[in-house]
């Protein structure tokens, strides 16, 4: 082994070491949240794509959705909770990614049809689409959706009214 893949599997090893550690204080801090709340839930912690990705489920879904509120916007504040709790504990800026009751997971596949179809309409239409208003997470899950679909976009407007326009090809 040559001494850049030695480092290369080092750097990677301590970047999973350290969003695993995420994960474990953004668990403890939400299971003390579930228990002031008197919410019963468990925690899921994984590592998705480079950044730490924490779930709370429940068999009953109906009482996670008073942590998801109104189109996730109580879910969106548990995140920068739990975000600031990891960067408190470690001194890092966290890009943590918290989901309740599957709540994001559901609005992934709705976004990705979404970006599909309108990716669609531009291909046959030729003209570029605008799309409503949406958080960096959602515009993200379009973006990465137009671009499997072959085409490109881009945000535009500032927050919170930004938005994505799908361009032709």
């Amino acid at each position: 082994m040559t001494e850049g893949t030695t480092s290369t599997a080092a750097e990677g090893s301590d970047t999973l070491t350290r969003l695993e550690q995420e994960g474990e204080i953004a668990a403890d801090y939400l299971e003390g949240l579930l228990d002031i709340a008197d919410l019963d839930g468990d925690i899921d912690m994984d590592v998705e794509a480079d950044r730490a990705a924490v779930s709370i489920i429940s068999e009953s879904a109906r009482e996670l959705q008073k942590l998801v509120g109104r189109d996730g916007e109580v879910l969106e504040a548990l995140q920068e909770l739990t975000r600031l709790a990891v960067h408190r504990e470690t001194g890092d800026r966290s890009r943590l990614m918290l989901d309740i009751g599957g709540f994001r997971a559901q609005k992934r596949t709705e976004l990705a049809e979404l970006g599909a179809k309108a990716a669609d309409e531009v291909k046959n239409s030729g003209e570029p689409v605008k799309l409503d208003p949406m958080t960096p997470f959602e515009r993200k899950v379009v973006h990465d959706a137009v671009a499997a679909a072959g085409l490109r976009s881009e945000s535009e407007g500032e927050e919170p009214q930004r938005f994505v326009v799908v361009l032709p090809a």
